[in-house]
């Protein structure tokens, strides 16, 4: 939904929006945030004096250090420095968050049952794939049965019964991830395990899998799809820190709203680079259906992070609770 470079001006000049008005929203953000700093600079500089230049130099080189280093409100404890490291090194900061090789235990949660339905019919010999490269829908139907239990399935498909891959969301997803992950491929019109995944199933069985499927869905696999709200990958960019706030918060219910002011409370600056869906949402409710469909249900609870609980009396309403499962402290690791 963002304006693509090639794509016509919203301006309505005619022309593409790269040689149009590109420039001058990258100029203006750049003004924006350089007059933050300069009057930051000016405030710090305001009360010292200097013999020389060099003397002031070595002043500001000697605070900015100190500034990145101090806990921002905004932040929830973290410094910018550590925010940065969160957004760009997540699994490169051992002294900042580490992440185990393998989980404690085996537990019960949707991607790893999903994955070991998917796994078990795959076996020794393969699954032969759809001439759309799908899995078979015979497999999907019954991978669903047991997954939903036939209750559920029988409610979810009283309007259409499944008929490909992708209308079994879920499992698409997974098969999606495994593939990134390395751990299945296509051979010879089949899908088939990898021998990294096959060594993994016979030395840790499922915990040592988990990791597996967690680092390629937070750093390959695209969290916009599935909806129609429009690229957003800061969320999923983000997502560090999200499990930091679920970790320090979630020892409790708390509104999924909560988790969205949290959000743009700490990256006011997204907002301005997001466009409205239609007449129906504007910016920020773009922003707070991206968020909590793609971090805290598609993400943190499909990944056994968090559980979620809906209202059983206004079922049209956006807003649900989230709270931490064990599960989370075990997977992410935080040391600060």
């Amino acid at each position: 939904m963002k304006t693509g470079r090639n794509d016509p001006c919203p301006c309505g000049s005619g022309l593409k929006y790269k040689k149009c008005c590109a420039d001058k929203q990258d100029v203006s953000e750049h003004q924006r945030v350089m007059g933050s700093i300069m009057g930051e600079l000016k405030e710090l500089l305001k009360d010292q004096s200097f013999g020389s230049l060099d003397e002031a130099n070595a002043f500001l080189r000697q605070h900015m250090p100190q500034r990145n280093q101090v806990a921002v409100d905004d932040f929830h404890g973290l410094s910018s420095e550590q925010m940065h490291r969160f957004l760009y090194f997540p699994f490169e900061t051992p002294n900042l968050v580490s992440f185990p090789s393998s989980l404690d235990s085996d537990p019960r949660i949707p991607i790893l049952s999903l994955f070991k339905l998917l796994a078990d019919a795959i076996g020794e010999g393969g699954l032969k794939a759809t001439a759309t490269g799908n899995l078979p829908r015979s497999f999907c139907r019954e991978s669903a049965r047991t997954f939903l239990g036939e209750e559920e399935y029988q409610r979810w498909s009283r309007y259409g019964e499944l008929r490909s891959e992708p209308d079994f969301r879920e499992m698409h997803t997974t098969r999606l991830v495994a593939g990134l992950a390395g751990l299945i491929r296509k051979y010879k019109g089949k899908f088939i395990l990898s021998k990294d995944c096959r060594k993994l199933l016979a030395e840790q069985g499922q915990p040592g899998i988990y990791p597996r499927l967690f680092r390629a869905f937070v750093r390959e696999y695209n969290w916009a799809y599935h909806d129609n709200l429009g690229e957003i990958p800061f969320i999923q960019q983000s997502f560090l820190f999200s499990l930091y706030l679920l970790a320090r918060y979630g020892g409790e219910w708390r509104s999924s709203v909560f988790y969205e002011d949290n959000f743009l409370r700490a990256f006011p600056t997204l907002l301005p680079q997001v466009q409205p869906v239609g007449n129906y949402y504007s910016p920020e409710e773009v922003v707070r259906l991206s968020y909590s469909s793609r971090c805290l249900e598609r993400y943190a609870r499909f990944f056994g992070l968090v559980e979620i609980e809906r209202s059983r009396t206004d079922r049209y309403s956006e807003e649900f609770r989230v709270r931490k499962l064990p599960l989370l402290d075990q997977v992410v690791q935080f040391h600060l």
